[in-house]
């Protein structure tokens, strides 16, 4: 179905881009953690996404790319643009009070938008390129849209699971430039 090579130098990145930031963080501030944890979350996502194409679960893999994204939107926005009260809502202790508190955070469009003003504009830029690319396709197989039906129904073709595999290591590489900012030694 595909070659195990695009596979093998996407693990050999996720090495090397790891041992880069594998190094403590600027600060303990709530701020720098919180973004740090976002940033985190969207990587373990990148290596979520790569399993799942390998076994060849590509809409599965496509839903998680997504989360990939968001996880490095927010946070890209979780250091540049939200308010401190957006941040004590995600930072205080998990309870059902807190979680209901935390509900009306920002959603990617509104984080995108506030984004473009306040983050620098290669982060944002790079979000922007990947979220006008690939969010109607990546809604569309998070909601069991056409996307995921039709190609379920007829294959997928081994050129798309190298597109999104591609997709996804681009994706890591702004997060872990992100990450690199956390961190005293970039």
């Amino acid at each position: 179905m595909h070659s195990s090579s695009i596979f093998n130098e996407s693990d050999d990145l996720a090495e090397e881009l790891m041992a880069l930031i594998d190094m403590p963080l600027f600060d303990d501030s709530p701020r720098i953690r919180t973004s740090d944890v976002a940033c985190s979350l969207s990587l373990e996502h990148w290596a979520s996404t790569r399993g799942l194409l390998h076994s060849g679960l590509l809409p599965s893999a496509i839903v998680v790319h997504r989360a990939q994204f968001e996880a490095l939107a927010r946070s890209i926005w979780l250091l540049y643009a939200a308010s401190d009260d957006h941040l004590s809502k995600l930072t205080t202790t998990l309870s059902l009070e807190s979680e209901q508190a935390a509900k009306n955070m920002p959603q990617t469009a509104e984080m995108m938008q506030v984004l473009s003003i306040k983050a620098p504009s290669q982060a944002y830029d790079a979000l922007s390129r990947f979220k006008e690319n690939s969010w109607k396709a990546l809604n569309s197989y998070a909601h069991a849209g056409i996307h995921p039906i039709r190609r379920h129904g007829d294959g997928y073709p081994v050129q798309l699971i190298h597109d999104v595999l591609r997709n996804a290591n681009g994706l890591a590489v702004v997060s872990c430039m992100q990450a690199a900012v956390n961190r005293p030694g970039f």
